[in-house]
């Protein structure tokens, strides 16, 4: 009889229960539930409903039962970041506020009271995101640190997943590093930051690394589903499990993990922790056995998620892409990592206002400029001139300067003139009629065309007698038919 293990993976906008066993040598995975998942408002803040999710991974465990496979393990994964606040009751203080509320907006100026950004990255190699844990913790001080004076335990979400089930309270590594209250050398809660921002000491679990076990079922749990299991911890940050399913079989690789967030990153044994590593936002996430994640975080899904929730999930995603596809000539376009898209309150409302801006704060020039009876000039310098080609050779020589500081192999000079002897032999390769080519270019004689500006070699002879021999080819087939 197979042995099943279980995998509760739990996003920002739905979650999963899928089984795994080993079949003729290879593992197969088998999705027995799903469920759908959100924030909610309540009190003026974005929520997460973490009882209804809960019942939700009990519903999946019942489902095994109902469908006769029990698994032996089971580990429960999450988004980063968020967290619950414990009494000594083992009571949630407060609401259970998600990382897209806005009650961290400005709470990074209070972290940087008591450290600069500059030393914080040094010391945690977590990138700069106001919802990041050390971010939340600060808004609960300054908002309700009451809250702070009552808390015993600290869990993030995965970790009270797993003390719901077993009664065990444990902080998983992956997901507390994420949280940016972690030292990527010591691999453990980094206590003097903690006490640089008057966080109690005591709330903060001892970290555990993926593949630890936690406990069983607690009998409450298991009289409930009706049977019993060990709970390991996975990597309980959903990149980290992800990363480690990477088929890869070196440390030659490079991922990118979609969902609500898209993070495109590699693997690395060491954080990068440097100023420039900082200046570029990166990040040192924890990964399986100690690694590092090193990654950026990019807009994944949230964007097209929130649309489809607007107009109450009428269309799926297939239909929204193809509805987007049929409007590509639409000419706006914005920045999806634009932070006006982390937390709108209607996301189409949003993209509306954001091309708003963006036309608005285009430079218009006073009136039409007309030169030599042209007009309609698409390019403008700071003064509302329209540009000329000595802005572009700066432009190109500022390009070419930064290029020839940071590589070895040199670029030579490069001028916009140039580019008229590139456009001119691309157009005679592509089959344009000379004259039309010497008409385009502006020259009196088609020799300068043809001599001085096109740049042809024996590749291109090549290609043009592989060419003439197919259209050859072609005729000889039609006059046969």
């Amino acid at each position: 009889m197979a042995a099943y293990y279980l995998a509760v993976d739990i996003g920002a906008s739905s979650g999963r229960h899928i089984l795994g066993h080993m079949e003729n040598g290879k593992m197969v995975l088998e999705e027995i539930y799903r469920f759908e998942n959100g924030m909610v408002k309540k009190d003026g803040e974005l929520c997460w409903e973490f009882d209804r999710l809960f019942k939700e991974v009990v519903n999946g465990l019942k489902k095994c039962k109902e469908i006769g496979k029990i698994p032996v393990s089971m580990g429960v994964d999450t988004w980063g970041v968020d967290f619950v606040l414990l009494d000594k009751d083992d009571k949630v203080l407060g609401n259970t506020v998600g990382y897209r509320d806005h009650r961290t907006e400005g709470m990074d100026k209070e972290v940087y009271k008591a450290i600069s950004l500059k030393d914080l990255y040094a010391r945690t190699g977590i990138q700069k995101a106001d919802y990041n844990t050390i971010y939340q913790l600060m808004a609960v001080k300054k908002k309700h640190p009451e809250y702070l004076e009552q808390a015993e335990t600290l869990l993030h979400v995965p970790d009270y997943f797993h003390f719901l089930l077993t009664g065990q309270k444990t902080c998983e590594y992956t997901e507390a590093t994420t949280g940016q209250l972690v030292s990527p050398i010591t691999k453990d809660w980094d206590y003097e930051l903690i006490d640089m921002l008057g966080y109690p000491r005591k709330m903060f679990q001892k970290l555990i690394m993926p593949g630890t076990g936690i406990g069983h079922l607690s009998d409450k749990i298991r009289e409930e589903v009706g049977f019993d299991l060990e709970v390991v911890a996975p990597a309980t940050h959903d990149t980290g499990s992800a990363v480690l399913a990477v088929p890869a079989n070196d440390d030659d690789f490079i991922y990118i993990s979609s969902g609500t967030w898209s993070l495109m990153g590699i693997e690395r044994k060491e954080a990068d922790c440097s100023e420039k590593s900082c200046e570029m936002n990166f990040t040192n996430e924890g990964g399986y056995a100690g690694r590092f994640r090193y990654l950026k975080n990019i807009m994944g899904l949230w964007m097209i998620q929130s649309v489809r929730h607007e107009v109450n999930d009428a269309y799926s995603f297939a239909e929204i892409c193809a509805m987007a596809e049929e409007a590509k000539d639409f000419p706006s376009r914005v920045d999806a990592n634009d932070e006006c898209f982390l937390s709108p309150d209607n996301m189409t409302e949003e993209v509306k206002e954001l091309c708003q801006r963006i036309v608005a704060d285009r430079n218009k020039p006073r009136r039409e400029t007309i030169i030599d009876g042209y007009g309609g000039f698409l390019f403008f310098d700071k003064e509302g001139k329209p540009m000329v080609a000595l802005h572009w050779e700066k432009y190109i020589q500022h390009a070419r300067d930064k290029y020839n500081r940071e590589h070895a192999l040199q670029l030579p000079p490069i001028t916009t003139h140039i580019c008229r002897h590139t456009f001119c032999s691309n157009m005679a390769r592509q089959g344009m009629n000379p004259k039309t080519i010497q008409y385009i270019m502006g020259h009196s004689d088609i020799a300068v065309t043809m001599n001085v500006y096109t740049h042809l070699g024996l590749d291109d002879a090549r290609e043009e007698h592989v060419r003439l021999k197919e259209a050859r080819n072609v005729m000889k087939l039609k006059s046969v038919m």
